[in-house]
Parts: C-alpha cells; sequence; structure tokens
C-alpha cells in the first residue's frame, strides 16, 4: 500500500501526537495524548503539519512555524522554523522525510520566508536537505569554591545602583519578554519568543507528558528599578557524609541587556548559600561566563556542539538582511540540488556594512553549495576553513580571505531556545 504524505486534520492529530512521541522513544498513555491534543489545538497551524500515513495509522510526522531570526547586525529575517521530525523506526529508509521537507521548504520560499531553521537530534541528517550548522552551543560547570569569588562577599547588586530580587512565574511572564527583546536586537543567532514560550517555560501552560520541577527565578533592575536581566535556575539537595552542602544549580536561562548586568546574575548565582556547583545551561562559545570569574579555570566545559542550523531559501533577501564586517564585492555561485536557492549572485558590501546582492552572470569568485551558505550565514563559521575541507571552491585568488573578512562576525552566534 502506498505511504500517504499529505498536511493533518483536527481528527488526526491524536495519532500525529503519537507517532512523534514513538518516534522520540517517549513511551505516551491515552490520556497524555488526548491532553496534549486539547492542549495544543488552538496554537497548532495543520496547514504547516505533515504526517505519512499507512493504512490510516501516522508513522511519520513534521511540523514548521514562522519565526524570526536575528542576523549579524541586529536585522531580522522571517524563518521556516522546522520542529517535531520523526519517522517511525518501522518506516525507515522509505524517502518520508524527503517528501515532507520538499513540501514545507517548497512551500516557505512562497510565502517569502528567507532562510528555514531548525535545532538538529542528529547531525548527518540535514546537510543533504541543504541545511548547515550556524551557531553552536557550550555548556560550562562551575566549581564555586574554587572560582576566587569571595565567600562573605554581599550579594552581587549589578551596576550603578541595581539590584536583584527574587520573582515568581507570573512575574517573569511579565518582565521577560522585554529583557528578550532588548537582548535580540544585539545578539544575532536569537528567534523571537511568543507568549506561549513564556508560558510553557514558567510551568503555566504545559500539555501532554511533561515533568516540571519548579524553578528559582531572579530579576535584575536597574536604578530607575526598570528589569535588565532576568535568570532562571533549579536546585538540588545533596550533603556529604561530613554534613556539608555540596547543592548544585542548573541555570536554564540566563538574558541580560549589558554584560554587566550578566556578570551580576552570575556572580548572584554563585552566591548562593550551600550551592558548590553550578551548571551555566547552553550558552554561546565564546560567553564571557569564564572570564566573569577571578579564576576563570573554575568553569570547565561539558558540552560542546552544534545548535542552530540554516537553510537559505532567498539568497538575495538573506544575504542582504546582514552586514558585514569590511567592504568588499563576492560573486557566489551557489549550487542547490532543491532548486531552491542556487545560481549565481553578486554581493557587494559598503564601508557601512550594508550590502546589496542580486543575480549576476558574471564568473565566480567562490563556489559553494547553499549548506556552506548556510553555516556560513550568521558569521560564526570561517570560510578559510571551509576551503580547507573543500567545501567552498576559489576560483579567483584571494577570493577566500575576503570572504573571511566580510563574513565573519566579531562574538559568535547563539541561540539559547530549543524548538
Amino acid at each position: 500500500m502506498a505511504l500517504d504524505v499529505r498536511t493533518i486534520t483536527a481528527a488526526d492529530f491524536p495519532d500525529w501526537i503519537r507517532a512523534k512521541h514513538a518516534g522520540f522513544l517517549r513511551p505516551v498513555t491515552d490520556e497524555e495524548v488526548a491532553d496534549e491534543a486539547r492542549g495544543r489545538l488552538a496554537y497548532t497551524d495543520f496547514a504547516r503539519t505533515q504526517g505519512a500515513f499507512d493504512g490510516g495509522r501516522c508513522v511519520a510526522t513534521y511540523r514548521s512555524f514562522a519565526q524570526e531570526l536575528t542576523v549579524v547586525g541586529g536585522g531580522v529575517v522571517r524563518a521556516d522554523a522546522v520542529s517535531n521530525v520523526t519517522v517511525l523506526a518501522t518506516h525507515r529508509r522509505r524517502g518520508l522525510l524527503h517528501r515532507m521537507m520538499s513540501t514545507d521548504l517548497a512551500q516557505a520560499k512562497e510565502r517569502g520566508e528567507a532562510v528555514a531553521t531548525l535545532i538538529a537530534a542528529e547531525y548527518p541528517i540535514y546537510g543533504r536537505f541543504g541545511f548547515g550548522p550556524a551557531a553552536w552551543t557550550t555548556e560550562w560547570e562551575i566549581d564555586v569554591l574554587r572560582s576566587g569569588l569571595d565567600p562573605h562577599r554581599p550579594v552581587a547588586s549589578g551596576p550603578d545602583g541595581g539590584r536583584i530580587d527574587l520573582i515568581d512565574g507570573a512575574a517573569v511572564r511579565k518582565t521577560g519578554p522585554a529583557i528578550h527583546e532588548r537582548l535580540r536586537a544585539r545578539q544575532h543567532g536569537m528567534t523571537d519568543r511568543d507568549a506561549r514560550w513564556w508560558e510553557v517555560n514558567t510551568g503555566e501552560n504545559l500539555v501532554g507528558p511533561h515533568s516540571w520541577k519548579d524553578l528559582f527565578y531572579a530579576v535584575h533592575s536597574d536604578a530607575d528599578g526598570e528589569p535588565d536581566g532576568l535568570v532562571a535556575y533549579r536546585t538540588d539537595n545533596r550533603w556529604s557524609d561530613a554534613k556539608q552542602p555540596v547543592n548544585a544549580a542548573t541555570v536554564t536561562g540566563l538574558i541580560a541587556a549589558t554584560p554587566a548586568v550578566e556578570r551580576a546574575l552570575w556572580h548572584f548565582v554563585c552566591s548562593i548559600d550551600w550551592i558548590t556547583t553550578v551548571r551555566s545551561g547552553y550558552r554561546a562559545p565564546d560567553d564571557l561566563l569564564p572570564l566573569f570569574l577571578p579564576d576563570p579555570r573554575a568553569a570547565r566545559v561539558v558540552t560542546q556542539a552544534d545548535w542552530l542550523w540554516v537553510r537559505v531559501l532567498d539568497v538575495v533577501r538573506a544575504l542582504e538582511a546582514r552586514t558585514y564586517a569590511v567592504p568588499g564585492t563576492l560573486v557566489l555561485d551557489v549550487h542547490d540540488d532543491a532548486g531552491l536557492a542556487g545560481g549565481r549572485y553578486r554581493l557587494e558590501a559598503s564601508a557601512s556594512g550594508a550590502a546589496a546582492c542580486a543575480p549576476t552572470t558574471d564568473d565566480a569568485d567562490l563556489a559553494l553549495d547553499v549548506r556552506e551558505l548556510g553555516t556560513l550565514y550568521l558569521g560564526d563559521e570561517s570560510p578559510v576553513r571551509l576551503a580547507a575541507l573543500g567545501r567552498i571552491e576559489e576560483r579567483v585568488p584571494g577570493a577566500v580571505a575576503r570572504a573571511e573578512g566580510m563574513f565573519r562576525a566579531a562574538r559568535r552566534a547563539w541561540c539559547p531556545d530549543v524548538f
């Protein structure tokens, strides 16, 4: 029997949810499926939710949603965010993902979305669809007792008369969005957060088989009382055989409008009584955290991995949205097996960092696959490195060095969210 790949309906939703959880190896009960279907119904766009069906049973899932992505220089592009991608083990290697992905990316291009994004559960899958790893993530573990911070110091209150207060989830939902938008305006790689994101991540709106443990929240406010930083963390309760506290705090999110506020919040977390270890959560690879400590060696890397993947759908819109470190001109010959973004493009960056991009018939300076363009897009990867790996072809001497100067960003891209 032929496998039917199509957008789903509300009647399909429970079966789709069950297949999604099975694909992620999470057994669920009928009650949990029904609860999740009720809770997600209002915000699920069925026109962007696909399933593969075998004899009426859902065996593969796929969903996308509208997203905004901050790019180098603070500009924003519309993105097609891909999520909930699964194929049951019984139906692997039958082209189901290819069919769902091809449909969604073509529709995203029609809608005018410049890029597609995703967080890859597995590295080898998405390169063949034109995605490249554009932002990486790092997690640190801090040995508080070795950090060099004075255990008898007052709680770090931040710069210029600011203060730190514990708040509840309701206050986070009220103050967090504005802080996030201030940071998102300057941090490339970040994505927007809707009201439901804040509800889910404060335990207000949970559906399905979630195991929620309440968090602690602390907000930093400036001297005028305006919130400008927020940290969420959870703690355990462990004591040594000698009745000494050896508790750990795990930070689930820390955002701040300025580095000074960021420092204050990290120092606060490291000042909590009984806490001897702090896990940072996922941060940018060049995060300032270790250097906020008197002894940076107290922070050791425990995770380093690819995170946000980008697939360019509209080369002109994507490249014109971001800025460039130095002026210059490059003609890029972009190969795209899917036929969505391939072609030859002339990119001209001015001294101000702004750029113009247009199709051209000029000879190419560089040739690359669309997945490499996605990898370069947020300024996190080096064209020189990709050329050394044979993933960029230099057709005019010096073009790779020119691309290195133009595309690289001073700070690394960071996406703090999973979707």
